[in-house]
């Protein structure tokens, strides 16, 4: 334990060294930010271009901005956090294969499995910072503003959320025990979100697969139940955990 523990230690050190969790909290806070600000400059920006359109024969009425516009761009604005998060945290293993500094962990008597266990800990923990980050700054601006209680199943879409990056997480981890280049483990992650995506658009399939829990501008919106998305819920953490499971034996059985 007291290995496993200055590992997790030495991830952590090396998290705020190389400037990964300045750039991903500035990140979250932007995003955060970005999410109502964007919604409230927007009656500013159309009346800005009023008479520009006019010319072109644009018109537009008054509109109303409401919470539901901060939540609607963050579902955005989401896809971005997670993708950054991926780029800056898939080479999590890879750069322990260029060092070499996985060889002197094992040397100390750290086991193979403690490892994976601890990398995947520590990217859920760092996901779930940085979006609940984002989360919370938007619903406070969103709550000064306007008013939380318009969007449905806030909550809910938001968990929904955090689960498909976990997902992703553990795509990082499976894919990082089996290749050994940063491409090659991002490569891996797009396809899968691909198949997941293109599954999705089948009638039949649609509800169970993990690229569902990305909408949540129907839930907010009500235009779908939560219920609706149990089944994606449950084909998402199952997949995460078999991604986990699997990547064990595979990183025991990996040359380095």
């Amino acid at each position: 334990m007291k290995t496993m523990l200055a590992f997790i230690k030495k991830e952590l050190i090396e998290q705020l060294r190389t400037g990964k969790f300045v750039i991903l909290s500035i990140i979250s806070i932007f995003i955060g930010i970005l999410s109502p600000l964007t919604a409230k400059l927007t009656p500013w920006l159309f009346e800005m271009l009023a008479d520009t359109l006019a010319e072109s024969g644009i018109s537009f009425t008054d509109f109303t901005i409401s919470a539901m516009d901060s939540w609607m761009q963050l579902f955005k604005n989401a896809p971005m956090a997670l993708m950054a998060f991926g780029l800056i945290e898939s080479s999590i293993f890879v750069k322990e294969y260029q060092s070499g500094t996985l060889v002197l962990a094992f040397t100390r008597g750290l086991k193979r499995y403690k490892i994976v266990f601890s990398k995947s800990a520590l990217l859920t923990l760092f996901w779930t910072i940085y979006y609940w980050l984002s989360f919370i700054i938007t619903y406070t601006y969103s709550a000064y503003f306007w008013d939380n209680s318009v969007a449905n199943n806030l909550l809910f879409a938001a968990c929904s959320w955090w689960v498909f990056g976990v997902f992703v997480i553990m795509l990082i981890v499976l894919f990082s025990t089996i290749a050994n280049s940063n491409g090659a483990v991002l490569g891996g992650i797009v396809s899968v979100l691909l198949i997941s995506y293109l599954t999705s658009l089948l009638p039949n399939t649609n509800k169970y697969t993990p690229t569902l829990l990305t909408d949540g501008y129907s839930l907010i919106y009500g235009i779908k139940a939560a219920h609706e998305y149990i089944d994606a819920l449950i084909t998402t953490i199952t997949l995460s955990i078999l991604c986990f499971v699997l990547s064990i034996p595979i990183f025991n059985k990996k040359q380095l």
